[in-house]
């Protein structure tokens, strides 16, 4: 018999891995190195390993138990941090939920203990102070959710907050930073965009479940504004036959811009002023419907100097991409260049092209093409997972691709429950 502290001797000799292992273990590696930092883990996950009980910890005395804990879950995004401790009479004595970082606690009233909420004392003696990252969007929910809008929302020197009086008569504080100023757009980018859609109020829909959109009505009966995006302007536009997406340009001079796309073969409407600036509806030499505004500011985009400064990075629910199919390329080129100043390099597929603006992207980035039927605008939204977001484009009644690894990141290509065109994209 072979002695086994002998067969420890045997040189080791490596072996091939089983081929379905080393692939799915390639992918896991590969899918590890190409995903951004600060974006491992979900929303969820983080509140269950950040949130704790701290130092000072907010204590709830409620009126109804298990409607407080249903409601802050519903309006706030709160979570349950364990089983909820619930007496023999059915009241609850103790609860925890989770809040951001933070737990919340709670309990019904005991009146025999002396512990009353704030409706039976005659108004609460204390606020609850709630960051969050869009306090428009948490205010409107709030209110829509039966709170009672004490203060509207409004810019303040510590912050923009506005404040709310729950239905169990606790006061919150509903907080966010103050956004940024955004630096000012350059002549020839685009500074809003319109979804052309036959059904606004199916849209608003559609796009709510798939992106999280929340819209309200804006200027006409068909028209939309999606709110809480940080960094773009979006709307959707009903009564549509034409499923496309209509661009709005800066421009330097609304006048020169109207002389500069009659002469160049397009057609457009005389400026008019409205709350943004001036404004004016448009088509080019191929039919394709914009429009051009001159920002309501005192200083022109390109003389403030800080234009330069704006990002590309699109968030959730945002436009990271446009793409415009024209018929004729060389006649779209030749347009778009002497209006907007576009400049156009070789793109990433046969025949396309990358447009820029002295040398750096359009904001945001935009790629044309030749051999469309007619005129479309084509957008890819920004999604922070997209597989469960190519799940919900199919649930809400659209067509989604499976998602597939391109060189500027991973995409998928999809219509609405309307037939509009769009992608999804996750970098």
């Amino acid at each position: 018999m072979t002695d086994p502290l002998e067969a420890l001797h045997t040189p080791v000799v490596p072996v091939d891995p089983d081929p379905a292992f080393a692939a799915r273990l390639r992918e896991r590696l590969r899918h590890a190195l190409l995903q951004p930092r600060g974006d491992i883990m979900t929303t969820a996950a983080i509140r269950k390993t950040q949130a704790e009980v701290r130092s000072l910890t907010p204590y709830l005395c409620v009126d109804d138990g298990r409607r407080a804990l249903r409601w802050y879950a519903d309006a706030f995004g709160a979570e349950l941090r364990g089983e909820p401790m619930v007496m023999e009479d059915g009241r609850v004595g103790h609860a925890e939920l989770v809040l951001g970082d933070s737990v919340l606690m709670l309990a019904d009233e005991w009146p025999e203990n002396g512990l009353l909420g704030p409706k039976a004392r005659g108004g609460p003696s204390q606020s609850l102070y709630l960051k969050v990252p869009d306090v428009d969007i948490v205010f409107s929910h709030a209110v829509e959710m039966g709170a009672v809008a004490h203060r509207p929302v409004a810019d303040h020197p510590h912050g923009r907050n506005g404040v709310v009086m729950d239905p169990f008569g606790h006061r919150w504080v509903i907080s966010s930073p103050l956004a940024p100023a955004h630096p000012r757009l350059r002549h020839g980018d685009v500074g809003y965009t319109s979804v052309r859609v036959p059904d606004v109020d199916r849209a608003a829909a559609f796009y709510g479940s798939v992106l999280g959109w929340h819209t309200v009505p804006e200027g006409t009966e068909t028209g939309r504004r999606v709110e809480g995006l940080p960094e773009q302007h979006i709307g959707l536009f009903g009564g549509q036959e034409h499923r496309t997406v209509q661009l709005a340009f800066a421009v330097e001079d609304v006048h020169e811009a109207v002389r500069r796309i009659r002469d160049a073969g397009g057609d457009a409407q005389e400026p008019t002023d409205e709350s943004f600036g001036l404004s004016a509806v448009c088509t080019d030499d191929q039919d394709l419907r914009f429009s051009v505004y001159q920002p309501a500011e005192a200083v022109s985009p390109v003389e403030s100097g800080l234009a330069e400064a704006a990002g590309l990075t699109a968030h959730h629910g945002e436009i990271s991409y446009l793409t415009i199919g024209v018929p004729d390329i060389a006649r779209a080129r030749s347009f778009y260049g002497r209006v907007l100043n576009w400049e156009f390099a070789p793109g990433h597929t046969p025949g396309g092209w990358s447009v820029r603006l002295g040398g750096t992207e359009v904001r945001p980035m935009t790629g044309m093409y030749g051999g469309a039927d007619r005129p479309v605008v084509i957008p890819m939204y920004t999604v922070d997972d997209i597989e469960p977001a190519v799940a919900r484009v199919r649930e809400a009644g659209g067509t989604a691709t499976d998602p597939a690894q391109q060189p500027y990141g991973i995409t998928s290509e999809c219509t609405d429950d309307q037939g509009s065109r769009f992608y999804l994209g996750r970098h």
